[in-house]
């Protein structure tokens, strides 16, 4: 991926979205050519020059400083996430980064000891997954949970292809497109944070082909966080559930995350994971009476 033209992109979707009422400057008429800030407005507000930024929005991010960054996320009104994106986009940008050599990626795999919790997790779905959105591990209800995603294929399963080009992921997700929104932009963050992942540029590039949808998420350089929220499911033999998720970074696995669901007590969807955890238990019988059939 091209950070110049990331940190290109992402500074004028930016600026676009503000007004300059939503900023505190004053506006002249009804005859803006540009529908958020100017440029001028941008470096008024951050306490730089035109120029400078106007370099910096071309990407020429080299030498910037913490304190600049810090200006325009305030100019900006950046979140605490859209701010990452714009330190991390700018590391990218420097002469010690563009000239890194792209490196293989070591196989990701899951270490027996996290193994071992997530099957000692009975009552709640639990995966492990990484930044590209690859399902790595799960427990035996969370495979339940994510049946329509075929995660037993040779290759991992990944939320990103099963929700653009699985026509299953329309009627799995009650929300599909607040689900392809947030997917887009957790890409676009790790995008930000690592742009000499090959494997994630060529899903970015697999899913921009394949997906009008995703490309038209993908330009609007949205970024977001993925730590905690309510999963609006709707399973093909357990019908509608509302999970809620909390994600936990692995410290000894870095880019890896556990997430676990769970349902309010007393609630339909409490009861949606217990019929799924007797379903699950049914499959697993009829699979080792097969094998041992086999045998």
């Amino acid at each position: 991926m091209d950070s110049r033209n990331e940190i290109r992109e992402f500074l004028v979707t930016r600026r676009a979205r503000i007004t300059p009422q939503q900023a505190g400057l004053p506006s002249y008429g009804r005859n803006r050519r540009v529908p958020g800030l100017r440029r001028e407005e941008v470096a008024l507000l951050a306490g730089v020059s035109v120029d400078y930024y106007t370099r910096l929005e071309r990407g020429n991010a080299s030498g910037v400083s913490e304190s600049v960054l810090e200006a325009l996320a305030r100019a900006l009104q950046l979140n605490e996430v859209e701010s990452a994106h714009l330190f991390d986009l700018a590391r990218a940008a420097s002469p010690r980064a563009r000239t890194r050599r792209r490196t293989a990626r070591r196989r990701e795999e899951v270490r027996p000891g996290v193994l071992r919790v997530l099957e000692a997790m009975t009552g709640a779905p639990a995966v492990v997954q990484n930044r590209r959105l690859d399902v790595l591990a799960t427990n035996r209800l969370g495979r339940a949970l994510y049946s329509d995603m075929d995660i037993a294929l040779p290759r991992p399963a990944n939320y990103a292809r099963f929700i653009f080009l699985d026509q299953r992921a329309t009627r799995f997700y009650r929300d599909w497109d607040k689900a392809a929104h947030d997917t887009v932009a957790l890409l676009r963050s790790e995008a930000g944070r690592d742009p000499y992942d090959r494997e994630l540029s060529d899903l970015v590039g697999e899913l921009s082909t394949r997906s009008e949808a995703f490309r038209g998420l993908w330009a609007a350089h949205n970024v977001h966080a993925h730590t905690t929220g309510v999963k609006r499911l709707r399973h093909p033999v357990v019908g509608d559930l509302d999970l809620a998720f909390e994600a936990m970074e692995l410290a000894a696995d870095t880019g890896l995350s556990l997430f676990v669901y769970t349902a309010e007590q007393g609630s339909a969807s409490q009861d949606g994971l217990k019929l799924l955890a007797s379903w699950s238990a049914t499959l697993d019988e009829a699979e080792n009476a097969r094998a041992a059939g086999e045998a």
